[in-house]
């Protein structure tokens, strides 16, 4: 997954947390606690699958090499 990919994932994924947050506790905790508490529970478990989705394959072209690769240059 290219950077820019990653960085749209992100963002939409954080973007619809904060668009639960704020309906939950804004509109639909008028008509049902509960449901707003679900919806609550569920943006809780979006930042860190977000964070994994922005961070996937970032160290790809960076990480080190192993040691065991034949530079070929030499």
């Amino acid at each position: 997954m290219d950077r820019p990919a990653r960085r749209r994932a992100y963002f939409w994924m954080m973007g619809t947390c904060v668009v639960l947050i704020l309906l939950a506790w804004n509109v639909v905790r008028f008509w049902s606690t509960t449901a707003a508490v679900v919806m609550s529970v569920v943006a809780a478990v979006i930042p860190p699958a977000a964070a994994i989705v922005g961070n996937l394959g970032a160290l790809d072209s960076s990480a080190p090499r192993a040691g065991d690769e034949v530079d070929p240059d030499c």
